[in-house]
């Protein structure tokens, strides 16, 4: 790992300015003695006040982590098949996540990560990583160094709220869910 595992300090910026800075940036996580890894091409906002959002409507067992530090694993299970990861924004008590949509494979996978249910089962990413520091250990986001050039924005998608907000980022990459 040569790059450098972003600090808390860049979770703590406007949740919509991260979802557009984690773009180009690389989830890296070891696990057993593999490593996997991919730069993120994809995200999502969600803010507080958002009703898309898990929080919107206060703190439950499923979404404390992300009343929690910044900077932590959001991971939650969805449809009774996929589990979704997000970073935790924003300083504690202040519940705001970005939700990594898709990411471009660089080591150690072998299918389709593009889509948040693709992305967690090919990096085996489960509950049990519920509110992991993203800061620091086996499973962390890189800064890539990277220029990552023109950012899209688009509607949010599978939410039935707030579906106008322009708040899903992505970059040229034939591994962003849609387009």
């Amino acid at each position: 790992m040569k790059q450098k595992i972003l600090a808390q300090e860049f979770y703590l910026q406007p949740t919509l300015k991260v979802a557009r800075e984690l773009l180009g940036k690389i989830l890296w996580y070891r696990k057993g003695g593999k490593v996997l890894s991919g730069k993120i091409v994809e995200t999502e906002g969600y803010l507080r006040n958002d009703p898309a959002c898990h929080a919107s409507r206060g703190m439950t067992p499923r979404n404390s982590v992300m009343f929690g530090p910044a900077g932590h694993a959001y991971v939650y299970f969805i449809y009774g098949l996929y589990n979704c990861l997000n970073a935790v924004t924003q300083k504690e008590g202040i519940a705001e996540a970005v939700l990594i949509r898709a990411v471009e494979p660089i080591e150690g996978i072998k299918g389709k990560t593009n889509g948040p249910g693709k992305l967690c089962r090919e990096f085996g990413i489960d509950r049990k990583l519920n509110g992991t520091d993203l800061t620091q250990g086996n499973f962390v986001i890189l800064d890539s160094g990277e220029e990552v050039g023109k950012i899209y924005r688009a509607p949010r998608i599978g939410i039935r709220e707030n579906t106008d907000k322009l708040w899903r980022y992505y970059i040229d990459s034939e591994f962003v869910s849609k387009k």
